[in-house]
């Protein structure tokens, strides 16, 4: 079965960057949906941000213009530049692959981000 490991989160102070990973034990990325989700203490885990096999990237509004997804399909991993963090974007990260808008595989461990000072 197809794994995801997320890696990349930490503390880190209000306004500042974190770039988190995801990658998978096999070639699954090249042809797929790929997306990050985010589940807060005490929330639903919600989408954030997806790409496209070919690279068209799309965001929720809560991160637009401070996130940013990206791929390297060579090395089966999805990535998440996340600039200007706050507080609210404290939560567990998780990635996966996407097939008809929903999360198709297991999920991972996820990776902690917080933001705090």
């Amino acid at each position: 079965q197809v794994q995801l490991v997320e890696s990349g989160g930490g503390l880190v102070q209000p306004g500042g960057s974190l770039r988190l990973s995801c990658a998978a034990s096999e070639s699954i990325f090249s042809s797929n949906y790929m997306g990050w989700y985010r589940q807060a203490p005490g929330k639903q885990r919600v989408f954030i941000a997806g790409i496209t096999s070919g690279g068209t990237a799309n965001s929720a509004d809560s991160v637009k213009g401070r996130f940013t997804i990206s791929r390297d399909n060579a090395k089966n991993t999805v990535y998440l530049q996340m600039n200007s963090l706050k507080p609210e974007d404290t939560a567990v990260y998780y990635c996966n692959v996407l097939v008809g808008g929903m999360p198709y595989l297991s999920w991972g461990q996820g990776t902690q981000v917080t933001v705090s000072s």
